[in-house]
This record gives structure tokens, C-alpha cells and sequence, in this order.
């Protein structure tokens, strides 16, 4: 979390010191204060009672109304949550793949794409061709749009440099592109995505430990990734970057199981992965190793549906205490997808998930797949004061399905977007006005 920038944008913009959001139908909370993460056959125990909050600085104070504070915000008929957490982005990228999606409409398999040079090597020429200007215009619209969804903070992933100076590049457009949004940003080096043209998987996985110094000391990276695919990497691969991970201090998280069966969630876990993502295809046998461990599942409903692929075991998943998370998977090919409300409504639907289970895998434990759950991805006194104002009840999100249901979104206590019909409810100092 780039707390200076924060600090920053609130010293520029005079934000004022206190908020508070009275007479809300609903707030959701955790069953206690302090966890990292809950596991999913606990989140019955999330409450939404009626109440208000209250901020001081840019944390919460209270879960009481402060009449005196210099913002004050009527909640009437709305429900108060924590800003949302997409903890499975590609950004920054630049271009659109609409063409490919035509074509996997038509019955093209992403593997057929991929060996015609489409998929991940179509989007590794359009940034190497792109301007760092045009990948962070493109990236930074994204995440506007992503801010009025209710997305407060998201993960950065490379992946589509495949050499080791465009993934560099990669990564130092994630940290420009963290200066210059609204929210959070955790960056991932996504360094084993794709075997690069003229390499096979082993020299590659070679070079990229070689880098790792440079990852470590010239970019922000607070973890690394793989795909574990037939098109891609291999367990054993999964294995060496795990070792380079522990060697230099950062989270490992996976592509693993999203067009085949290739049992990596026994692996992963085992030698400390932070997540496993995708896990369409993860074999039945496995569920129980991973609802035990201490990893993340990452499951991305938007690009299972796009892809017409079929459900991971969700429901299975989130019964046996796995630590279940949502993202939206945001990509240029397989989930074009910037809204949480909209992932929110696929996994209600396709997993016959709670709306309090949905809630869960985009706050708290999406936090904590990124390092961040000690400082934001619930409410608390101390948090940082990340919410949202919902203009209706949760159970509305997957109901009213396609909709935003935003009315205002607040990092740090501050409100960083108000939609226009939902100003009314606010009462601000002249300053502000």
C-alpha cells in the first residue's frame, strides 16, 4: 500500500479531519475484530445490523453518528460495507483482444488462439508497441471505472512484457500508474506467464531467477506469479519460483487449474503459495488440501463465464473452510470485466453462494491475499476508513444483476466519488461545497 500517496493527496486536497455516516439500514461487519482472514464456512457470521461510523484522520473512530463532524452523511435506506478489494487484475495493460472473443464464441479454444499467436502474445505486442503514456492512460481510465464500482484497492500484475526489460517496464508502470489513482495498488511480477518466442520453459524460468535481484530492488513487487498450464509452465516450475519467492522475501500466487487438471493445488500450498487462482479444473481429491491451508482460492466468475467454462468447486470449496476470494480477472482477452458488483452477482448465481459469502471473498480475505487485511478490507475502529455507500440493501447487488449499486465510495475517510443523485445525502463544510 503506497500510504505516502495517500497522505499526500489528502494534504493537497485539504480533506477534512472527520466524517461521519449516520442511520444506515445495514453495516457489515466481521464476527470479531483483528482476524487476517476468515474462512468461508464461518461467513454466516458476518452482521449486517443497522447503525452509522464515524472517522477521525482517516480511520475509523466509532460506529456511532458524530454530530459534530465536518462531513456528515445521511445513510437512510442504505447499506454501509468495506471498500471492495480486486485482488486479481492485469493491470497495467494496454489494447483489447474482441476479436479473439469472437473467435472463442465460434468455438476457437484459447489454446488454438494461443498457438496462432494470439491470447498472451497479442497483448505482449501491443505493449511493447504502446507508449508508457498510452498504457497508463488506458490503465488509469480502467481504474476510474473500477472506483466507481467500489473498488478502493487493487492488485498490478506484469505478465506481458515476456523479457525480462519489458516486465521491468512493467512493473515501473504499475508504480507510476499507484501515483496516479485514487486507490491502492499491491503490484505482482507475473514473470511466468508465457514461454517467450526463441526460449523453452526451463532457460526461461532460468532468466527469470537471474532478474530477481532487479525485481526485488528496482520495482514494488510484494509477490510473483505463474500459469501452470499445458500452454504455459509445469509444476515443477512452480516449484523453482517458490524457491526464488522465499529467497527473496516475496508471496507467491498461481494460475493453476483453469483449462486442465494438473493437481498443482497439493503443490502450491506446500511450499507456502499465498493463492491459488482459477481452479476450474482442480481435481476433487484436492479440495480438502487446500480448504486446510493456509492459501488463498481465487476464483474469477467473469472469466469462467466469458470463457464458457465450467464452475470450480465453489460451493464445496467455501462449505469445507477454504479461504474463498473473488476478483474480477480484469484482462485484455479472457474477462474485460471492472466491476465487482457484476463478479458479485456471477458467484451468487453459478456458486450458490450467500450474498455474506460473496461479501467476504471481496473484502477481508481479498485483503489478505494481498498483504493489506491488517490495515484495510473491513470495518473496524483503527482501520483505515475504506467503505462504501450502497443505495440499497446487500442482497440487492446480485438481485438488480449488471447494476451499480455505488452511491459514494470513501479511501481514507475521504469520499473519492459521489454519484450525483446520492450528493444530497451529504452535509459539507463551505470549504467543500
Amino acid at each position: 500500500m503506497n500510504t505516502q500517496n495517500t497522505e499526500k493527496q489528502q494534504e493537497e486536497l485539504q480533506v477534512p479531519t472527520s466524517l461521519s455516516v449516520k442511520n444506515a439500514a445495514q453495516v457489515l461487519r466481521m464476527p470479531e475484530d483483528g482476524l487476517p482472514y476468515l474462512r468461508h464456512d464461518r461467513a454466516a457470521e458476518l452482521t449486517l445490523d443497522a447503525g452509522s461510523l464515524s472517522t477521525q484522520d482517516g480511520r475509523i473512530t466509532d460506529f456511532s453518528h458524530d454530530e459534530s463532524a465536518e462531513i456528515r452523511v445521511d445513510a437512510s435506506g442504505c447499506a454501509i460495507v468495506p471498500g471492495f478489494v480486486d485482488a486479481h487484475t492485469h493491470l497495467p495493460f494496454v489494447g483489447w483482444r474482441a476479436e479473439e472473443y469472437a473467435q472463442r464464441v465460434g468455438g476457437t479454444s484459447y489454446e488454438e488462439l494461443a498457438a496462432l499467436g494470439g491470447g498472451i502474445a497479442a497483448s505482449a505486442r501491443a505493449f511493447a508497441e504502446a507508449s508508457d503514456d498510452a498504457v497508463l492512460e488506458q490503465s488509469g481510465s480502467l481504474a476510474h471505472e473500477m472506483l466507481m464500482h467500489g473498488t478502493t484497492a487493487f492488485e498490478c500484475k506484469s505478465g506481458y512484457g515476456l523479457s525480462i526489460e519489458a516486465e521491468l517496464r512493467a512493473l515501473r508502470l504499475a508504480m507510476e500508474l499507484d501515483k496516479q489513482v485514487e486507490q491502492h495498488t499491491v503490484s505482482t511480477a507475473l514473470l511466468v506467464h508465457a514461454v517467450p518466442p526463441g526460449l523453452d520453459a526451463d532457460t526461461w524460468i532460468d532468466q527469470v531467477k537471474a532478474a530477481m535481484p532487479e525485481i526485488r530492488d528496482k520495482t514494488a513487487a510484494q509477490a510473483v506469479d505463474i500459469f501452470v498450464e499445458t500452454v504455459a509452465f509445469s509444476n515443477k516450475h512452480l516449484e523453482h519460483l517458490a524457491d526464488c519467492a522465499s529467497e527473496f522475501g516475496l508471496m507467491l500466487r498461481c494460475h493453476v487449474e483453469q483449462f486442465a487438471t494438473h493437481h498443482s493445488v497439493p503443490v502450491a500450498p506446500s511450499v507456502g503459495a499465498r493463492s491459488v487462482d482459477h481452479l476450474t479444473f482442480m481435481h476433487a481429491d484436492d479440495r480438502a488440501k487446500l480448504a486446510d491451508a493456509e492459501c488463498a482460492a481465487v476464483l474469477l466468475p467473469g472469466a469462467e463465464f466469458l470463457g464458457e467454462e465450467r464452475c470450480p468447486r465453489a460451493r464445496e470449496l467455501a462449505h469445507a473452510g477454504a479461504i474463498c476470494v473473488l476478483g474480477t480477472d480484469l484482462n485484455p482477452g479472457t474477462s474485460p470485466i471492472i466491476s465487482i458488483p457484476l463478479i458479485i452477482g456471477l458467484a451468487v448465481r453459478r456458486y450458490s453462494w450467500s450474498i455474506r459469502e460473496a461479501l467476504l471473498a471481496v473484502s477481508l480475505n481479498a485483503a489478505w491475499t494481498l498483504g493489506l487485511s491488517a490495515q484495510i478490507g473491513s470495518l473496524e475502529v483503527g482501520k483505515q476508513a475504506d467503505f462504501l455507500l450502497l443505495d440499497g440493501p446487500v442482497e440487492e447487488i446480485p438481485y438488480r444483476f449488471g447494476r451499480n449499486p455505488v452511491a459514494a465510495c470513501f479511501i481514507a475517510g475521504r469520499p473519492v466519488y459521489v454519484r450525483p443523485d446520492a450528493k444530497e445525502r451529504f452535509e459539507l463544510p463551505a470549504t467543500m461545497q
